[in-house]
């Protein structure tokens, strides 16, 4: 039978992959560790960074007062989290393919054991 992700959910002998078995797996173990190390401090940058711009609008005038001429630090602010969003954007692109493999070694294990976790 073929999952949603595309693969077998039985080995090459036939035995259904024991999921429970793989997620309790050294690799896959891993492979959750590694993603939650990456996401959480980016995820909480980005929070901080995209909320900043309303809080120190509210809040102070620094913001208000010019940058360059008549541009002021708001306007180069909200640039810069165009700039950020487009930087993290990519980093996560290229770190996701990381993941990918690994995931991919995974289930590949999985499969050439017969669903047996190692």
């Amino acid at each position: 039978m073929v999952n949603e992700s595309g693969y077998n959910d039985t080995g090459q002998s036939g035995q259904a992959i024991d999921f429970e078995k793989v997620e309790q797996s050294r690799p896959f173990k891993k492979l959750m560790h590694d993603r939650k190390k990456f996401i959480v401090p980016y995820t909480i940058f980005f929070l901080v960074f995209y909320f900043l711009l309303p809080i120190l609008t509210s809040y102070t005038n620094f913001l208000n007062t010019p940058a360059f001429g008549d541009i002021s630090w708001v306007w180069v602010f909200a640039f810069a989290q165009f700039i950020m969003t487009w930087v993290l954007c990519t980093i996560y692109v290229k770190k996701a393919s990381t993941f990918d493999e690994q995931a991919n070694d995974i289930i590949e294990k999985q499969i050439k054991n017969g669903g047996k976790a190692s």
